[in-house]
């Protein structure tokens, strides 16, 4: 008989309460766990998130124990003793993956339960942002730099991703409360820009839709203004 084969890298596995996350947050999962990657997310919506990766783990081992204890009992293979003794640890490890399953769904939902019960009222009060608003947050999510050109004196934002953001737009953020220098660092070397938690909720809470954008910010005067996975 053959060894029994390894979990082979698949995509990411489906939970029940995927739906749950994408209701509450208005994105998909995959949108989630990039966010989780780039920084930003709030604490609760991390914590949730790194909660519903260890959940999409376990799923993952139940459904590859499920798999081979299918093509155990397929009539693949001799019924003699040493198949017996791969069904039984099979069993075995079907009932471990599940009990690890399912206490990691009692940790997603213990982090899900209070980010349900703020839903109602999490999204009052927050910014509506531009689409040039929400790419230029989005782009300061990975790091970026406030920089003065030291022969024209000109200054723009340059992030890690190499996204220019214009001195204008950093101005209208920072008026905003959604973003903040590190004044300590001289602009001619890079001041790091990082987003605020008003920044992180705002560019959170934007609806990624086809209908048009919000109003941008208002400006100061005398300046210019992820496909979830298929069900089975």
């Amino acid at each position: 008989m053959p060894p029994e084969p390894a979990p082979s890298p698949t995509r990411r596995a489906l939970s029940p309460l995927d739906h749950r996350l994408e209701a509450v947050t208005g994105h998909n999962i995959d949108t989630l766990w990039s966010y989780r990657d780039r920084g930003v997310l709030d604490e609760p919506h991390t914590r949730l998130v790194d909660r519903h990766r260890e959940l999409a783990e376990t799923q993952t081992r139940v459904t590859f124990s499920l798999r081979l204890l299918n093509r155990l009992s397929s009539g693949e293979f001799d019924v003699d003793d040493a198949l017996f003794t791969r069904i039984d640890r099979t069993v075995g490890q079907l009932e471990e993956a599940a009990g690890a399953r399912d206490a990691a769904a009692r940790e997603v939902l213990a982090a899900l339960q209070p980010i349900e019960a703020a839903a109602p009222v999490s999204g009052q009060g927050l910014q509506q942002l531009s689409t040039d608003d929400h790419a230029a947050l989005l782009a300061i999510a990975g790091g970026a730099k406030l920089y003065e050109h030291l022969l024209t004196g000109r200054m723009s934002v340059t992030a890690a991703s190499g996204t220019r953001i214009p001195h204008a737009t950093l101005q209208r953020l920072e008026a905003a409360d959604l973003v903040v220098r590190d004044t300590s660092h001289p602009v001619h070397a890079g001041q790091p820009v990082a987003l605020t938690d008003a920044g992180r909720a705002a560019l959170f809470a934007a609806r990624r839709t086809t209908t048009s954008w919000a109003s941008p910010i208002p400006a100061h005067p005398g300046t210019s203004p992820s496909t979830p996975a298929k069900r089975r």
